[in-house]
């Protein structure tokens, strides 16, 4: 893959209301672009749009954040489609499936952009103190938006605090990650049940905050949160999510999740995996890792049933 050694600039859109909400991006579609939005009853339906007649139909059971969203990313399919395609075509991809996952990739980027625009959103995040809550209300927008739109704020003169955000199913899968920091992902198998964005899951009402260090000695706090997206039937089941969000401590000051927390004491040991985790000691360790050799103790059994070598 090859990309141009100069980023070019994205253009402005065009002015936008201090509150988008609902309303004011589906007046903007109709006004600016022509489109019609209309609302179905298909319980999996986030956005469909017919070009011929100008029409998007959006999810009606879907949370008003969601549709929103689908609208703003619908205004920069239309608005941005030369950018993106150039960005695609200097990217060189071997496939179009490749191309396609891009091309997403940068519209729900620039739909987030437009919901929450960079610098009133930097300083409000540093008003509140990187409040969640208050920034999805102030925003309009869902916690999971806010979360994801955290990480980005890496532009040269006008950096946000790093952040780190992760997706997970009940199964341990990331789904969605972005990271600013040092922080490590796993890309394959299970995350470190030490981590406790699992928690969230079992107490989706709860806001979880841990203070970690990874092998490298290096400490977040890592703040959790379990999401439950509603599937409209009884007979289908809902879908539920963890988010996580963290920074490296040196930015706790910036955090109101940090307030009590004792940056000088215990921090919880998490790994990115136990397939590469170099920790020796962990009693949550479910397999050795692939570049130590292990032996079972016929005669000592313990948690861990091997010792590594």
């Amino acid at each position: 893959m090859r990309w141009t050694s100069r980023p070019r600039p994205w253009p402005r859109i065009w002015g936008w209301p201090r509150a988008a909400g609902e309303a004011a991006l589906e007046r903007q579609l109709a006004e600016r672009l022509g489109v019609r939005v209309e609302r179905s009853r298909e319980l999996d339906l986030l956005r469909r749009f017919d070009p011929e007649t100008r029409t998007l139909v959006l999810g009606a059971v879907q949370p008003a954040a969601t549709r929103g969203f689908q609208m703003a990313y619908q205004i920069v399919a239309m608005t941005l489609a030369q950018v993106v395609e150039a960005e695609l075509e200097a990217a060189s991809f071997r496939s179009e499936s490749a191309a396609q996952v891009c091309r997403t990739g940068l519209l729900n980027y620039a739909a987030g952009a437009l919901l929450l625009p960079y610098g009133r959103f930097r300083e409000t995040a540093r008003q509140v103190r990187h409040d969640i809550e208050q920034l999805s209300l102030i925003f309009q927008t869902s916690l999971e938006q806010v979360f994801h739109r955290l990480s980005t704020l890496q532009r040269p003169g006008a950096r946000g605090v790093p952040f780190y955000f992760v997706r997970l199913d009940r199964a341990g899968n990331i789904t969605k990650r972005h990271s600013a920091t040092r922080f490590h992902f796993a890309r394959f198998g299970g995350t470190c049940p030490m981590w406790n964005v699992h928690d969230a899951f079992s107490r989706p009402d709860a806001w979880m905050v841990q203070l970690a260090e990874m092998p490298d000695g290096v400490r977040y706090v890592c703040v959790a949160k379990g999401v439950v997206k509603s599937s409209g039937a009884y007979l289908e089941a809902d879908r539920r999510y963890a988010l996580g969000l963290g920074c490296e401590a040196q930015y706790a000051d910036q955090l109101v999740y940090a307030d009590g927390l004792d940056l000088a004491g215990p921090s919880a040991p998490i790994g990115v995996s136990c397939r590469i985790c170099e920790r020796v000691d962990c009693s949550q360790r479910a397999f050795p890792p692939v570049d130590r050799r292990f032996e079972v103790l016929e005669n000592d059994r313990r948690w861990v049933p091997f010792a590594l070598k």
